[in-house]
């Protein structure tokens, strides 16, 4: 072969080795969940003035790499309704290369027994929703029932649905989710929260599984608060296994909560591993929210947890040797 043949063929050949890049390249799959930080995590700092509202989306990406967050309605102290406020969040999260995923909301009862209240209650949240497109999220998480909800597991349902597919219509006029936690009361009853589900039959009702909220009886509060919440006992708690499997073909996000860890790394209440295998076998692909608790039951006066940041840690960890195992 002369010269003038050897570079033909050897242009020929790098036009095709061009056309074909994957021939020397490994694609790397996406991770089948992605992981975001929920603002409770820091309840006892923001509660005490330690840390910022506005400060969240970058101590997110700078102290945890997380670029996803889960905002709490509450620790908006009111200023939701101040668009200059809501901007700068807005540019805070941009800055930091932040994604704004939902806003926790907890609000007046949408499963009201009165049709007078429930009414009320359902368009208290519509301005989250306008909140939430503001900032970019995709979802509100709002709760069915309330501390010292009224009614029989029946009664409360057929006020959900209704007061639930209210919401859910604003929701559709503004693209918005409108998702539900097991949060309060029957809500905590998988099988409950997912015949609600199956009576909205609406494509922007979810639900957001909580690995910790699975109390179907608890003591009474002494204040119908936060404080007075964390202050109570669980009684009687439903299964939190069967109650995710349940709730996961309904699921828009997944809320891992943690409290406790083993020496290992694993949490001490939950086995995420046997919840993980759940959640992979319904097909979920999505947003997985980190949800420390231990903080907050610190500042309740129970001892044993670690530290906001340790837990955060501790979890975030524990979720990226999940994701990792495939």
């Amino acid at each position: 072969m002369n010269r003038r043949d050897f570079l033909q063929t050897m242009g020929l050949a790098a036009a095709g080795l061009a056309g074909a890049p994957s021939a020397f390249s490994s694609s790397v799959p996406a991770p089948w969940f992605d992981i975001s930080l929920a603002e409770f995590s820091f309840a006892s700092d923001l509660f005490t003035g330690k840390m910022n509202h506005l400060d969240f989306p970058m101590i997110a990406r700078r102290d945890y790499g997380i670029g996803i967050v889960e905002y709490v309605a509450m620790f908006f102290n009111g200023k939701e309704t101040d668009p200059a406020y809501i901007k700068e969040l807005k540019k805070r999260a941009a800055d930091a290369g932040v994604r704004n995923h939902l806003i926790m909301v907890d609000g007046e009862n949408i499963a009201d027994l009165d049709s007078g209240k429930r009414a009320h209650a359902v368009e208290s949240h519509y301005h989250w929703v306008d909140v939430a497109n503001e900032l970019g999220c995709t979802s509100i998480r709002v709760n069915l029932g309330a501390l010292d909800q009224e009614g029989s597991a029946e009664e409360v349902g057929k006020a959900a649905v209704e007061g639930y597919s209210k919401l859910l219509e604003f929701g559709q006029k503004n693209k918005m989710n409108i998702i539900v936690e097991n949060h309060i009361g029957h809500s905590c009853n998988g099988q409950w929260l997912s015949g609600v589900m199956r009576q909205v039959n609406h494509p922007r009702a979810g639900t957001l599984p909580d690995f910790g909220n699975f109390c179907v009886r608890r003591t009474k509060p002494a204040t119908q608060d936060i404080a007075g919440y964390m202050a109570t006992t669980c009684l009687e708690e439903y299964d939190k296994y069967k109650g995710v499997e349940e709730l996961m073909p309904y699921a828009k996000g997944v809320s891992a909560k943690s409290h406790r860890f083993t020496s290992d790394g694993n949490d001490q209440d939950v086995d995420f591993f046997r919840m993980f295998d759940i959640i992979r076998k319904s097909g979920f692909r999505g947003i997985v929210g980190i949800e420390y608790e231990g903080g907050i039951m610190q500042m309740g006066g129970k001892t044993g947890y670690p530290n906001n940041s340790e837990g955060v840690r501790a979890t975030l960890s524990l979720l990226e040797k999940i994701r990792n195992a495939g």
